[in-house]
């Protein structure tokens, strides 16, 4: 145990110094040394406080302020439910702020463990809910601890000049989202960062409805958090996977009630709120984070990755919230090729089997992200910033837009066709309905990646689809090889008409970029790739079926009745090549990433083996009853 553990140190390390070689031209350029825990010590001092709110709760914050003043600094703050380690004020982290370069330039950092967590006095609550009305100082909720924590912050450390900042990402992101509502008046710059949106329609546990079983399992198998250490020493647990292969455990399980049970021992807290709230409720609702981004008064930047498989529904969600009320001073998105958190953690030249030609998250990092904050910050002007700063995947550029999708994009409808055709050019509406048609079976679904995984891997969304295309249950229209480039910028409107022999019945649609068949392979190629028909996964998105008129009341399918499924898949912003074709495939099944539907309808948590069945999906493509793809098209720049 002792030799892994010191592997883990040193993996750890090695990534710290990659992240340093990374950005070591730019820090180089603004004349900064390396951040560390040697540099950190010897120009910061730490202090920890315990920081009353309205209620008498006392939350941990440390502050690390710089030694040297020239003038009054800004204050950055983070609040986090991951803890704000290394605990007592001799010890002291590598790094500082959103990136490297912060601590050389000179911030006041406060780092702080939110309610219920760690350090912190209070009870936690999963993406604790806004309260809209309050009656007293015991009506609390993030708004009004960052609120209270802003007050304070201002009013006792030295030497601030009266501007603070918030950043993070993921959950912290959701804590500075939360944060900008009914905001301190000292806090004029924010940036969400992959934060979590609503955590039914679109981030982390549930995508329309359907749950993405994998995630969900990794994460709350290791993160669960019923209460808090106040010691600092509470760990996260590593749950010990039986198998590499999830596909054949999960499957094995077939039911979420056997998981619970079987795999999680019934620990998990959160696993029984999935089960007691397995429509759109109140629990769900009031969680909904977009809904009360009003009378925003930050500065806004929201980021996240094209490529985000936890949160990219979230940033999506948070930046047309603000947008759409238009109070916020400004309100900018920045999306760039990156997994979840990688313009942070990764130099974000490629992802799996893609490259980007450029090193996009340190581009970001010294373009973007610092520019941002040094502006409304410190007032350090290099220009206004674009409302859209947006990677184009597939041409591999950065592009800038005063709106976002841009307003030159023109709507275009993509339709299903015989032969498994796809085409730009609407059936005639006087035909007769056809349909292709494929069987459906929980006891073989159609896997999520076509390699063993036990999680779901972050490259997922980027990954080869040749594996999928050739199976019976999957339905593969295609275009002919493009004669010119089509680029692609804003959601995707997938609407269905379809028909099963079951009560219930999921579908995925995915967007694929097909590659020529003479496209070269990578050099050098240590890992043997083929990038010849390479099938890139662009998009893809479930919709559970019972949801289709709405996702507070399922209804079932009446079987064999032709239904109309219609939904908003995330953004794209991808170039399909000259010589490349668009395919788009259809099924019923993405496992694990999602979990099993039984075909009938239940309360899928609690369904047994006994309820899964075989279904016969059909999917309609003429007519009246022409299944499409709507999207908006950039003309070429």
């Amino acid at each position: 145990m002792a030799i892994f553990w010191y592997f883990v140190f040193c993996i750890y390390n090695m990534r710290k110094l990659l992240l340093f070689l990374a950005l070591s031209p730019f820090i180089q350029a603004i004349g900064a040394e390396p951040p560390g825990v040697p540099y950190i010590r010897e120009h910061y001092v730490k202090y920890d406080f315990n920081i009353a709110m309205r209620d008498g709760v006392h939350l941990f914050t440390s502050v690390y302020v710089p030694q040297h003043l020239e003038a009054p600094l800004p204050i950055l703050l983070i609040r986090t439910p991951y803890s704000v380690r290394p605990y007592g004020e001799d010890e002291y982290p590598n790094n500082l702020g959103p990136s490297d370069v912060f601590a050389r330039e000179g911030y006041i950092f406060a780092y702080q463990d939110v309610r219920g967590r760690f350090h912190s006095e209070g009870k936690f609550e999963e993406v604790r809910p806004y309260k809209v009305k309050k009656s007293g100082p015991q009506d609390t909720d993030e708004s009004t601890d960052t609120w209270d924590t802003i007050d304070w912050l201002i009013k006792h450390i030295s030497n601030n000049n009266g501007k603070v900042g918030m950043w993070g990402i993921s959950y912290p992101g959701f804590y500075v989202s939360e944060g900008m509502i009914d905001a301190h008046p000292a806090l004029v710059a924010v940036s969400p960062q992959a934060p979590v949106g609503d955590w039914f329609m679109g981030d982390d546990w549930h995508h329309n409805g359907a749950l993405f079983l994998a995630h969900a399992f990794r994460w709350f198998s290791a993160n669960d958090r019923a209460g808090n250490d106040m010691t600092g020493r509470t760990q996260q647990r590593n749950y010990e996977y039986p198998t590499p292969d999830g596909y054949r455990m999960f499957l094995k399980e077939s039911t979420l009630a056997n998981i619970n049970d079987d795999l999680l021992k019934g620990s998990v807290e959160y696993w029984s709120i999935f089960r007691d709230h397995p429509d759109y409720d109140q629990f769900w609702q009031e969680r909904n984070v977009p809904q009360y981004l009003k009378n925003i008064k930050p500065a806004v930047l929201t980021v996240s990755g094209w490529f985000d498989a936890e949160d990219m529904y979230g940033a999506l969600s948070t930046f047309r919230a603000v947008e759409a009320d238009n109070h916020a001073p400004f309100n900018g998105i920045v999306m760039g090729p990156w997994f979840h958190g990688g313009w942070e953690a990764s130099d974000g030249d490629f992802l799996g089997a893609v490259t980007f030609g450029s090193k996009t998250a340190e581009f970001y990092r010294k373009e973007i992200e610092f520019p941002f904050f040094q502006h409304f910050l410190k007032g350090v002007s290099t220009g206004q910033p674009p409302k859209a700063y947006m990677f184009e995947t597939g041409a591999n550029r950065w592009q800038k837009f005063d709106a976002w999708p841009p307003a030159a994009v023109h709507a275009t409808s993509i339709y299903l066709a015989q032969d498994g055709g796809l085409q730009f050019n609407s059936p005639p509406k006087d035909q007769s309905p056809a349909f292709d048609e494929y069987t459906s079976d929980p006891a073989h679904p159609v896997p999520s990646v076509g390699y063993i995984a036990n999680t779901m891997p972050r490259e997922y969304m980027v990954d080869d689809q040749r594996f999928a295309s050739t199976r019976p249950d999957v339905l593969v229209y295609q275009t002919p090889p493009l004669d010119k480039d089509i680029t692609l910028a804003g959601p995707i409107l997938a609407t269905l008409f379809v028909s099963t022999s079951g009560t219930d019945s999921d579908f995925v649609v995915k967007l694929v970029d097909v590659y020529p068949d003479d496209y070269p392979d990578p050099s050098p190629n240590p890992e043997k790739l083929h990038m010849g028909g390479y099938q890139q996964l662009v998009r893809g998105e479930p919709f559970r079926g019972k949801f289709r008129n709405g996702f507070e009341h399922p209804e079932p399918f009446t079987p064999g009745k032709v239904s109309k499924i219609e939904y908003t898949m995330p953004d794209v912003f991808h170039t399909f090549r000259r010589g490349h074709r668009i395919m788009v495939q259809i099924q019923s099944s993405w496992f694990p990433l999602v979990d099993l539907n039984p075909q009938t309808f239940t309360n899928i948590y609690k369904a047994e083996r006994s309820q899964f069945h075989k279904a016969d999906e059909k999917i309609y493509r003429n007519g009246a009853t022409a299944s499409v793809l709507r999207v908006n098209i950039l003309p070429s720049q």
